[in-house]
């Protein structure tokens, strides 16, 4: 297992109903059997990593083994937390004639596209950048596009925080005149030139610094081969071969090597019935394929299993093969 993870931080991605998940488990399992003291997360809103344990896990750490905890990130939660915050900001600069409405446009935010999916990522972001605790933070993602997305953040932020800075630039210019004004309006109950409504905008201002900091920093861990693995997981069939192919472009864009690829549910050669002799020779083509066009790409494969992989003991006794030239028929 040491040959095949190096790295503090390990993604695990892949098309949807591909193994993710069995396959993150069992790097998590076998990384805790070595005794390095494992974390496995689960970002995924449809979590099935309880399922693959055997276990009922929430949005609280639990301890399965002494060297592997886990937890299922709650979307939901994370995401009511996230919008708290905002709430909170714009409360301390925000007219409160005008917060009501502010308020029903928060609310209808949540269930915005992309908006779950932003808190989801400011908590593995949190998790990623207060590693230290743990030797290795597995992370089973939801269908290959956390990780990828994750990287395009930083730009975003500063586009933001630039933004923002530039608006704040513009108000001090502004300032002295508008204080003039504000100060004919004695019986206004809205100064937004007040030092305490003044400090409430620095503050806001501060936080999103802070957050296009833990962004910053995560890239730059994610970036870091010494840092953090991604590995992709697919089946051998061609439309997660091209997704697979797909996500390796992705990761080249922001200079990120893919640490590997994990072959899954490979049927063993030796079959009686004509049926399973049928599906072999499919699976030798598209194997073929795989090692035609993800050449430069490292590659475990693991055989379908007539058991049910589930519990830390199924778990970490899952085999990763490096070679099956000898064991399946590469035409």
């Amino acid at each position: 297992m040491e040959k095949i993870v190096k790295t503090p931080i390990i993604f695990v991605g892949g098309k949807g109903g591909v193994g993710k998940t069995t396959i993150s488990a069992s790097i998590a399992t076998k990384l805790a059997n070595l005794k390095r003291k494992t974390l496995i997360v689960s970002t995924d809103p449809a979590h099935s990593l309880g399922d693959a344990l055997n276990l009922k896990l929430s949005a609280k750490k639990k301890s399965i083994t002494p060297y592997l905890d886990a937890i299922e990130l709650d979307s939901e939660l994370i995401t009511n937390e996230h919008f708290k915050g905002i709430e909170s900001a714009l409360r301390g600069y925000a007219n409160p004639e005008m917060f009501p409405k502010i308020k029903e446009h928060l609310e209808l935010a949540k269930d915005s596209p992309g908006a779950q999916e932003a808190a989801i990522l400011e908590s593995i972001c949190e998790i990623i950048c207060n590693k230290d605790e743990y030797d290795h933070i597995v992370f089973d993602t939801a269908p290959t596009g956390h990780t990828i997305r994750l990287l395009s953040l930083p730009t975003i932020m500063s586009a933001w925080t630039s933004g923002l800075m530039k608006h704040q630039k513009d108000q001090e210019k502004l300032k002295d005149a508008a204080e003039v004004f504000w100060s004919k309006k004695k019986d206004s109950k809205f100064n937004p030139f007040k030092p305490s409504r003044q400090g409430r905008w620095e503050k806001a201002v501060a936080r999103l610094e802070a957050r296009k900091e833990l962004f910053l920093r995560s890239s730059k861990i994610l970036t870091n081969q010494d840092e953090s693995s991604i590995f992709l997981v697919m089946i051998p069939q061609m439309l997660p071969l091209e997704e697979t192919k797909r996500a390796v472009k992705s990761l080249a864009k922001y200079s990120i090597k893919c640490s590997g690829i994990f072959v899954n549910q490979i049927i063993p050669k030796e079959q009686e019935s004509d049926f399973w002799k049928t599906q072999v020779l499919k699976q030798e083509e598209i194997l073929n394929e795989i090692e035609h066009s993800l050449k430069n790409e490292k590659k475990f494969y693991i055989y379908l299993s007539p058991r049910d992989l589930r519990g830390v003991d199924e778990l970490g006794k899952i085999e990763f093969i490096e070679n099956l030239t000898d064991r399946v028929a590469l035409t």
